[in-house]
């Protein structure tokens, strides 16, 4: 059982001790992750860090599958491979720029440098370490993003890659191409054969504009209603060719997972489970269904409740879950956790290393209308009362 199951752990002051995900199949590392430690470097190396914590869980857990954190909107330059291009005035088409006209809601320039280090391209300090404090802490005299020998050096912040720039040569590579190629499979990414997957963060509306930026974001690029509507096909688009390459490459990518979406939308980052007490006949009754993407899909099933709110350390309703999870499940399937933050401990509840065998069909209600579901495993019995919301799983003599 312990191979269906899936976390997003990261420790803020450090490396994310091995010993604390034992157990867990996959294991998705956040940007976050040891923040402390490469916010303080010059220049910054999250990308390089993230490796890191793959090589140490490699070493210490056999087996464990790992994914790191590709955000697909921002241009952060804490990543090597982006600020290789963020600093290259060659690529300035690649991103968006201010505005031009002032008055922004943000700093364009670091005021920590002398002269300060400005930037015409957008950038905030929504998620940004600083100097002497941010959400990271930078050392003397400043954040380092730039590196030596940059052509353009630019200050800290979050900047955006600009989707209608998919198809922009720069010297012989498309930015879709050096997305793909360089920044997804690069040497920190696919390329390594320890990092089997990714997650890919945030997303364009052609209303509100780019996830998690500053909220003047539209108004400070100078934005229009027709460019956020091209930058979001533009971006979908680019995505489709992203997600369809994950699987071309033999990867996954947590967006692919189905935690209950409609079709073509990308997993939650903050999924539920897709049982829950108050609607427990009717939701097995749907997901139990041979047409359910619960049996077709990749399914991301998460422990209650769920929704970027579980204490992973104190589970709830972990026998209920897990039952629900048995009933439901198809070939391929997680139980688990979405994003909860950082510096968590994860009870790994006992039922998750039992071994249930195989499904010998689809659950099934015992009579029309009595509440209660069953399926049958080689090596158990599972069922759900939804009268009382009451799980047993029934484990048979070897």
């Amino acid at each position: 059982m312990n191979l269906s199951t899936i976390i997003m752990p990261c420790n803020y002051s450090g490396y994310t001790d091995p010993a604390t995900i034992k157990g867990w199949s996959v294991v998705d590392y956040d940007w976050s992750n040891a923040k402390a430690l490469w916010a303080a470097r010059k220049p910054m190396d999250c990308e390089e860090d993230l490796v890191r914590q793959v090589d140490m869980t490699a070493a210490a857990s056999p087996g464990t599958t790992t994914w790191v954190y590709r955000n697909s909107i921002k241009a952060l330059p804490w990543y090597t491979t982006v600020r290789e291009k963020l600093t290259d005035p060659a690529y300035a088409a690649w991103f968006l720029p201010f505005s031009g006209a002032g008055g922004y809601h943000v700093p364009t320039c670091d005021a920590n440098y002398s002269p300060p280090l400005c930037s015409g391209l957008y950038h905030d300090q929504m998620q940004t370490p600083g100097f002497p404090h941010g959400d990271g802490n930078c050392s003397a005299p400043a954040c380092d993003v730039s590196g030596r020998g940059a052509k353009r050096p630019v200050p800290v912040g979050e900047y955006l890659f600009d989707p209608r720039a998919a198809n922009v040569s720069v010297n012989g590579q498309t930015l879709l191409q050096w997305f793909v190629d360089d920044y997804v499979f690069g040497r920190t990414g696919g390329s390594n054969p320890l990092v089997s997957g990714f997650f890919f963060d945030d997303d364009w509306n052609d209303v509100r504009g780019p996830d998690e930026c500053d909220p003047h974001a539209v108004q400070d690029m100078g934005l229009s209603a027709a460019d956020l509507a091209h930058i979001t096909a533009a971006y979908r688009a680019n995505m489709a060719t992203v997600y369809a390459e994950v699987l071309r490459r033999g990867k996954f990518s947590w967006q692919q997972l189905w935690a209950g979406q409609e079709e073509g939308a990308p997993a939650s980052t903050c999924p539920e489970p897709l049982v829950k007490r108050a609607s427990c006949a009717t939701d097995l009754r749907r997901l139990c269904a041979a047409s359910s993407p619960a049996q077709s899909r990749v399914l991301m099933y998460s422990f209650a409740p769920g929704g970027c709110l579980t204490d992973p350390s104190k589970l709830t309703e972990a026998a209920e879950d897990v039952a629900n999870f048995l009933l439901i499940r198809g070939k391929h399937a997680y139980l688990g956790h979405g994003w909860l933050g950082c510096s968590h401990h994860y009870e790994f509840p006992a039922a998750l290393r039992a071994d249930y065998g195989e499904p010998r069909g689809l659950c099934a209600e015992t009579a029309p209308g009595t509440g209660v579901f069953v399926r049958r495993w080689t090596r158990a019995n599972v069922q759900m009362d939804c009268n009382t919301y009451t799980p047993s799983i029934d484990l048979l003599p070897p």
